[in-house]
This record gives C-alpha cells, sequence and structure tokens, in this order.
C-alpha cells in the first residue's frame, strides 16, 4: 500500500533469542545490520506519525518521517509502484521506467489507482531505478532507521503480464544491497508465495505482511523467516470475528497488530489500534 504503507504462526510457539547484528552478504561492502526484536509489540504508523502506545517496541513509519525515539524503527519505501504526490514527475521526467499498456499509458494499480507500476523489465530498467529509490533509502539511513519496508514486490501480478517475479527479485536484489550497505536490514512485502526465492536469491532479513491472517498467507512466510514475521490487520477485513479471535489462533504471528485501514493517527475519529 502507498503511504497515506516476529514470529512463528503460532501463538505457542517459544520465542526466539533476541537475533544478534549480522554482517550481510552482498556485492558490496556492507555495514553490520540490526534485525527488528521479536516478538514485539508493533505500531504502523504510515498515516500519521505520533507517540507510540505504551509497550510499543516497533514501529514502521514513512521515509519523510523520523523515527520514533527509544525504539526500533522500519522505514517505508513504495519500491515497485510510484508515490501520488509523484504523479506528474514519473509522467513528465521518467515515462520511460513505467509499464506501459498497448495503448501507451501507464498501467495503474487498480487498488491505489494514483501508482504507477514500475517497469523492472531490463537491466538498465532496473539499475536506473535503484538509483532513484538509494534517494528513499539513503534518507532512511540518515534519520536513524534501523529496517527498511520495501512494498509491491507483487507488481509483477498487476503488470498485465509485462513483468515477471523474476524481473522484481532481481531488482530487489540491488534494493537489498544498497539496504545492507547503509546498516538497514530490509523486509519482503507482499508475495507469500515466492518467499523461499525471496529469502535465498534476494536476502530479504525480515517479513512485513500485510493480512496475511486474513488472507491465510502467515505460514508462507513463518516457514521462510521463522520469527521474523510482522503482521498487520485491518478493522474493515476481519472475516473470522473480532480481533481477539485472532490474537487467540494458533494461525497468526506472534507479533500481530490491529489498525485502521487509512493507518490514521489518534486524533482521529476513525483511529483503531490494538494488538496480540
Amino acid at each position: 500500500m502507498t503511504s497515506l504503507v516476529v514470529a512463528l504462526c503460532t501463538t505457542g510457539a517459544s520465542a526466539q533469542a533476541a537475533p544478534q547484528p549480522l554482517v550481510a552478504d552482498s556485492g558490496i561492502a556492507a555495514a553490520a545490520v540490526q534485525l527488528p526484536p521479536v516478538p514485539a509489540v508493533l505500531d504502523y504508523q504510515l498515516g500519521a506519525a505520533y507517540t507510540p502506545p505504551a509497550g510499543v517496541t516497533l514501529v514502521t513509519r514513512d521515509s519523510t518521517a523520523t523515527p520514533a525515539p527509544g525504539i526500533y524503527n522500519i522505514c517505508y519505501v513504495n519500491g515497485f509502484q510510484t508515490q501520488p504526490e509523484e504523479h506528474d514527475l514519473w509522467l513528465n521526467q521518467r515515462k520511460d521506467l513505467l509499464v506501459t499498456g498497448s495503448n501507451g499509458k501507464p498501467i495503474i494499480d487498480p487498488e491505489w489507482p494514483d501508482e504507477f507500476i514500475l517497469d523492472t523489465s531490463t537491466a538498465a530498467k532496473r539499475t536506473r531505478l535503484a538509483a532513484i529509490a538509494d534517494e528513499a533509502i539513503t534518507r532512511c539511513s540518515q534519520r536513524g532507521f534501523k529496517g527498511l519496508e520495501i512494498d509491491n514486490l507483487d507488481s509483477y501480478s498487476r503488470s498485465k503480464g509485462k513483468l515477471t517475479v523474476d524481473h522484481n527479485l532481481a531488482y530487489a536484489k540491488l534494493l537489498q544491497q544498497r539496504a545492507h550497505a547503509l546498516g538497514l536490514a530490509i523486509g519482503q512485502k507482499n508475495s507469500a508465495e515466492v518467499s523461499r526465492r525471496a529469502r535465498n536469491e534476494v536476502g530479504f532479513d525480515f517479513a512485513f505482511a500485510e493480512e496475511c491472517f486474513a488472507y491465510e498467507e502467515c505460514g508462507d512466510y513463518s516457514d521462510v523467516y521463522g520469527a521474523l514475521v510482522m503482521d498487520v490487520e485491518y478493522t474493515d477485513n476481519l472475516p473470522k470475528g473480532p480481533f481477539s479471535t485472532v490474537c487467540r489462533s494458533s494461525d497468526r504471528p506472534a507479533t500481530t497488530t490491529l489498525r485502521d485501514r487509512q493507518l490514521v493517527g489518534p486524533n482521529n475519529g476513525a483511529y483503531r489500534y490494538d494488538h496480540c
């Protein structure tokens, strides 16, 4: 999703010990990478950055925001699609880097119609796109974030056959290398069914899921990432009853949070937040 956007899928599983910093294995010099805490109390703050509720140990904020002090912060970057506020920039200056249909018009995400899909189909385009994404990734590092959430790995599924999973994984590898070079852990977002490849070929450090419980995908992530899975469910799509039912289930990650769909702040009447 756009910025307005850990644990085994078993509540009874014993928590892993806190991971130690690791040194990334990439094609360029890497800094020490600190993994997110597991399990954690997560707050997902893409719509507004506010003081986290008491007890929160992990927060995700947009790359334009400042990290919350004293806890582990993940930086959101829309890695495979454009941001709404950059609509004209991409159309006027970077249109050749957008996937276009047979009519020559850029293909959009049907659920987020103000987002274009980035064209990762060639090595040359992937290199240029990575250089653009590097602006946000560098900003995340400079502001003090420890992790990186790269959204829309599954954009190929909305490209009308113009992109493949191989294209996006190859592009993700470039982003992983840059993240690790700056000391940022990087998380897989979407495409649960290719988690094994994403972990092995790209080198993602953790998985950040949206609604993996609602769509019965949590196991696809946890089978690969173990405890390093965090999930956000939304109030408008709880198919199996109230959130308390989610928390009682053995099919959800230990790090599971409930938010309102628009991710607004506490001063908005639509704000909802809870966690297991």
